[in-house]
């Protein structure tokens, strides 16, 4: 009687169901015991030997960064305390108080001794001795140049004299319709501006995995494309090969645009000999 009773309170199937008159899947005895419930469309179930993989992998990708992270850190660390507790004299030295050795009280000397440097040379006694020293140096031949061209880099790059320089663009190269990144690194001046007849900005395109090492191109800024992302970014897709990739970072009603095709030979293309040349 109770079988019955619950069959009359089930509701009826919809007129032309083809399932009308079949078991429902929560009451088949086959469906649990296969754990049907938890089944999802598309879902595939990894074996034993297939989760211990991922979670092995799963680790390296945790660990691996941080471990090289703090390496490199340790081996830097290192590098600078080799160098500098030499230079201070053991009276000074806290480690010979100490029956165990302070890692990283190179580095801290350093810092303290930048720091009053530049403090020095922010007043007048301090700038006046600066300048006998880059008056020494300008009278010798090789040194000069070096120090030149170091001192003007170190204060494009930390002075943030020049705001392209914090800039990601795109370039054709080495043909149209091949696109490669660089990074803007200022406007083009002097001789190389006053014999193109364009105007040209300076772009510096890096080498894969290494971009200390690239090209300095003059490039006109109508052929520029900037980018959104930023110099970081830009470095870690050039170090990684295209591995890693930086998110669309403009706004959504510009994300449909797209760079408009450009007839001619590109301007880092060596154009092609005439036929009979």
């Amino acid at each position: 009687m109770s079988t019955e009773s619950e069959k009359q309170r089930q509701p009826a199937p919809p007129p032309g169901d083809p399932g009308a008159g079949l078991p429902s899947p929560e009451r088949s005895p086959g469906f649990a015991q296969a754990g049907g419930g938890d089944r999802q469309p598309g879902r595939i179930r990894l074996g034993f030997t297939g989760r211990l993989r991922a979670y092995f992998l799963a680790g390296i990708l945790i660990t691996a960064p941080i471990s090289i992270t703090f390496y490199l850190a340790w081996q830097f660390i290192a590098f600078v305390d080799d160098r500098v507790k030499p230079l201070v004299p053991a009276k000074y030295n806290p480690e010979t108080y100490l029956p165990f050795g302070i890692p990283g009280i190179g580095l801290i000397i350093v810092l303290i001794g930048l720091t009053l440097i530049g403090a020095m040379t922010a007043g007048i006694v301090g700038r006046m001795w600066l300048r006998l020293i880059e008056r020494i140096l300008a009278r010798m031949p090789v040194i000069r140049g070096v120090y030149g061209a170091m001192k003007q880099i170190f204060e494009t790059v930390l002075a943030h004299k020049s705001t392209a320089f914090r800039q990601v663009v795109l370039v054709e190269f080495p043909r149209r319709g091949m696109w490669a990144l660089g990074f803007l690194t200022g406007v083009t001046e002097g001789e190389v501006q006053e014999l193109t007849e364009d105007e040209v900005i300076n772009v510096f395109l890096p080498t894969t995995p290494n971009p200390t090492s690239g090209f300095l191109f003059f490039v006109p800024r109508r052929d520029v494309v900037i980018l959104g992302m930023s110099v970081e970014e830009g470095i870690k897709m050039v170090v990684s090969g295209g591995i890693v990739t930086p998110p669309d970072r403009r706004p959504p009603e510009a994300r449909g645009r797209h760079i408009p095709s450009r007839a001619g030979p590109s301007a880092m293309e060596p154009a092609a000999p005439a036929v009979g040349e």
